[in-house]
């Protein structure tokens, strides 16, 4: 009956998982005995049927022939004893993840001597098969399942135990044994969906204890009962967009079931209870779609669907579970904004600008504060000069007309517009266009200023035109009346001061002379304003924008006079001579350049454009400075003769083509040895200047002087911190001899004159180039001496000081010698006292306020009767006068 036991129990496995990559079972061939009795061994081995190559695993084994069957280990055992020549059935093969694998098994009958294929099994050593219970079972327990026997008892007097998952781990005493009789029995009722399988060990032992057979694995599987019902899991939340498209998959309820996969206890049916006209749902996979296109979130925003998940396919013997799924709709722009009043009306008073008119409410069913519910507003009619402008308040979403340019009563009494409302995204899902409404704005009358008629007046005007021309006149109404009655008019703007506006007529006549060529017109144009009045002192204001025409006021001229040609070996040199005209076409280019009457030969002229020409050597010249004289008229034969000084030099190089002269290069090629000759020379002359610093400001002993008679004369130095007056402001040392005449200097010695004064006279002025230059006069025999006074004007930059700047060091020591030499000859025949009558006496400034100001130098005189003229000078001079007579009266 165990015969063919050692069969080859692995070809079912290595045929049915021999493709790992594609889980392809093969057919089972295999040679088996003619004869087979009841428990034989067709293959067996868990090993060999884990559909090795597969991700998952084999849980479950179904033989589609009654004479065979499959243990949960893959084994396939005959069930009863049978006779074959060739048998060929199918084994359903289920993994853990639901899938069916189909494996056919093919048997022939092979040689009763032959073994290597099927083994025979001779002896039986355990019995009985793997066996179920029923999951749940109903009392009373325990429960006889089966019972099992070693042939070893033949031979011996044994005893049995059991070991193992249910007997002596967790769940524990589940199983019990008989251990004399071997009877299996189970103690309490099993939940499959916890414990699905039980694996455990049968022994047997003799009295002596000791083991007689090899211990038997048993297999107790627990079989399913319905007994759980579907579950929900995860999310039952969902979102759609409204109006939407039917068929639009909006998400999928999920569910599961403890018991069996695979088996018709979970196999999980869904229905719809309700919202069945808005959704609907696919029986085994749950998804839910759109049934309509007609979700409206306005109508509801969040629909709660009752779903009912029964197991059994369905079955009214199923069981089931009922749960709420939340469909939430989401807004999209399907709701334009609608105005809640058919017409509007506003009122506005006239000249206002950007104030608020009126403020339009509207509603919007979309969801708020979203881009479908934010309206925007525009005047769709009735702005089309643009006198209104359109927002909206974020608050309210109502919409504000605004006035940005004021009304005119008189124009327009009563605005018609039209007002429409959007939303920022357009409309989806709706016919619906956006609405409009009419509003009616009333404008207030005002009593307004006058208004020029046009608001832009361009005149024409040539320029040059004669002073007092009338250009044009510039009038303005009265919007009431309509007229002009008592209106005056009066400049705001005139930059150049070129126009003159008569008060009562607003006539425009030239005050000065019209320049188009002046900086102040831009592109021909000048513009002035002008200010009407009326008698109730309202204004009005327009502008006046004249064009001015040109005429040929304006000759060429040549931009550059001063031209260097650069003259290289024998070539003959040529340099362009270019000219501009103010004016425009035709009074300017093409300019005609000629070369003037009065040219010596050696130039001629070539290449001329429409305002330069080539200016080229007739014949060889040597460097130097020459004049050329050239003619240039304009277009009209307008123009005079100019000159061009044209320096020729000898070329020394050239840079980007232009030769460059041996002056110019040398001025430019300063090495590091001439920037040292500079620095050394500025050193050296900063010593020097330290040097007649240091010598001036010694202080000096007193010096004695003797003349001719005998009697001395004492010179001293005052070590004044400043010079007086005198000195900052003259400068320019006089040499005596000489007098200013018409701003120069003329040479020689002055003669003798009637003089009145004995001593000398005060006060005398000289006007030089508008200046004027005072000094004080000394004569002293036939000689008159000007000592340095004080000069108003600038005099460094006239010809005086640059003729004076000519003459040697050593004539003007000699003329000081010879002024010294008579003023002590002259002190000689004078009283002690006239030494210090002589002196020069410096005041200072009388201080802020004073009505004299400040008071120059003057000289004390030694007589009484030559200070007289004093008190005619006026009041600012009456100080002085005061000192001086003092100073007469004491000898001080």
């Amino acid at each position: 009956m165990y015969e063919g036991m050692l069969f080859a129990l692995c070809l079912l496995t290595l045929v049915l998982f021999q493709s790992a990559a594609s889980c392809e079972l093969r057919p089972v061939l295999a040679q088996v005995p003619k004869r087979l009795p009841a428990g034989y061994v067709i293959a067996e081995g868990k090993e060999e049927l884990t559909l090795k190559g597969c991700a998952a695993k084999p849980v479950a084994f179904t033989s589609s022939d009654p004479d065979f069957t499959v243990n949960t280990d893959g084994t396939i055992i005959t069930v009863r004893g049978l006779e074959i020549t060739t048998k060929q059935f199918s084994v359903l093969v289920q993994d853990e993840n639901r899938s069916d694998w189909k494996v056919d098994i093919i048997l022939s009958c092979k040689d009763e001597k032959s073994s290597s294929v099927a083994h025979k099994r001779t002896k039986r050593r355990w019995r009985p098969l793997p066996f179920s219970i029923i999951e749940n079972d109903s009392p009373p327990f325990p429960k006889e399942l089966e019972m099992i026997s070693s042939d070893s008892s033949v031979n011996y007097t044994v005893y049995y135990q059991i070991s193992g998952q249910g007997v002596t781990t967790d769940p524990k005493e589940l199983f019990i044994l008989n251990k004399n009789t071997g009877m299996l029995s189970v103690t309490r009722a099993v939940d499959r969906e916890q414990y699905p399988q039980f694996n455990f060990i049968a022994r047997v032992f003799d009295v002596s204890g000791r083991e007689t057979d090899a211990f038997l694995p048993i297999t107790v599987n627990v079989e399913d009962k319905n007994d759980n019902a579907p579950e929900f899991i995860g999310s039952r939340f969902f979102t759609v967009e409204e109006r939407c498209r039917a068929g639009t998959v909006i998400g999928q309820v999920n569910a599961t079931d403890k018991d069996q996969a695979k088996t018709p206890h979970t196999l999980i049916k869904f229905t719809l209870h309700n919202a069945t006209d808005m959704f609907s749902i696919d029986p085994f996979t749950g998804v839910i779609t759109a049934k309509t296109n007609t979700l409206d979130r306005e109508a509801q925003e969040k629909v709660y669907v009752e779903i009912e998940i029964r197991d059994m396919g369905g079955a009214s013997s199923g069981l089931f579970s009922r749960g709420t799924v939340v469909i939430t709709l989401t807004d999209v722009n399907d709701n334009p904004p609608t105005f809640k009043e058919k017409l509007y009306k506003a009122k506005v008073q006239e000249n206002q600008e950007n104030v608020l008119v009126t403020r339009i409410p509207v509603e919007d069913k979309d969801l708020v504060n979203t881009s479908n519910w934010k309206a925007l507003f525009e005047v769709t009619k009735g702005n089309e000069s643009g006198n209104f402008r359109m927002e909206t308040d974020p608050k309210t979403n109502e919409g504000l007309l605004y006035v940005i340019k004021g009304l005119d009563f008189e124009k327009t009494p009563l605005v018609k517009l039209e007002i429409t409302a959007r939303n920022e995204v357009p409309l989806v899902g709706t016919d619906t266009k956006w609405l409009s409404v009419p509003l009616e704005l009333s404008v207030g009358d005002e009593d307004e200023g006058p208004e020029f008629n046009p608001a832009i007046l361009y005149l024409k005007v040539k320029e040059n035109v004669a002073n007092g021309t009338i250009i044009g006149t510039y009038k303005a109404l009265d919007p009431e009346n309509k007229n002009s009655n008592g209106i005056k008019y009066y400049k705001m703007t005139d930059p150049g001061n070129w126009i003159t506006v008569v008060e009562n007529t607003g006539e425009l006549k030239t005050a000065n002379t019209i320049d188009r060529e002046s900086p102040l017109v831009h592109k021909d144009m000048y513009n002035i304003t002008i200010r009407a009045v009326d008698e109730s002192k309202k204004t009005g204001k327009g502008m006046v924008i004249i064009q001015i025409e040109d005429v040929n006021d304006n000759m060429p001229v040549i931009l550059d006079p001063d031209l260097i040609m650069c003259s290289k070996d024998d070539m003959l040199s040529s340099v362009l001579v270019e000219a501009v005209d103010l004016d425009q076409r035709p009074y300017s280019t093409p300019f005609i350049f000629e070369l003037g009457a009065d040219h010596d030969g050696k130039w001629k002229m070539k290449d001329a454009t429409e305002s330069s020409v080539v200016l080229e050597q007739a014949v060889a010249l040597p460097t130097g400075l020459y004049s050329v004289p050239l003619l240039v008229k304009d277009l009209q034969g307008f123009g005079k003769e100019q000159t061009v000084n044209v320096r020729v030099c000898t070329c020394e190089r050239e840079e980007n083509g232009v030769g460059i002269c041996g002056a110019r290069s040398a001025s430019s090629s300063l090495g590091s040895l001439g920037i040292l000759a500079l620095v050394l020379s500025g050193l050296l002359l900063l010593l020097l200047s330290l040097l007649l610093i240091f010598i001036c400001s010694t202080k000096r002993d007193k010096l004695y002087i003797s003349d001719d008679t005998g009697t001395g004369g004492m010179l001293l130095k005052s070590n004044t911190e400043a010079p007086g007056e005198e000195v900052k402001d003259g400068a320019l040392l006089m040499i005596p001899g000489t007098e200013v005449v018409d701003g120069s200097l003329q040479s020689g010695l002055m003669e003798s004159k009637n003089v009145t004064s004995a001593s000398g006279r005060y006060g005398q002025q000289f006007f030089q180039g508008g200046g004027v230059y005072n000094t004080t006069t000394q004569e002293f025999g036939t000689e008159k001496f000007y000592s340095s006074g004080r000069y108003d004007n600038n005099l460094y930059g006239n010809n005086t000081l640059q003729k004076l700047s000519n003459r040697s060091a050593l004539d003007t020591w000699k003329t000081n010698g010879r002024y010294l030499d008579r003023k002590l000859a002259y002190f000689g025949d004078k009283e002690e006292g006239r030494y210090a009558d002589d002196l020069l006496k410096t005041y200072g400034h009388e201080g802020m306020g004073s009505p004299a100001g400040s008071v120059g130098c003057c000289s004390n005189l030694g007589e009484q009767e030559s200070v007289d003229f004093l008190n005619t000078l006026g009041p600012k001079f009456k100080p002085l006068a005061d000192v001086c007579y003092t100073t007469n009266r004491t000898g001080n």
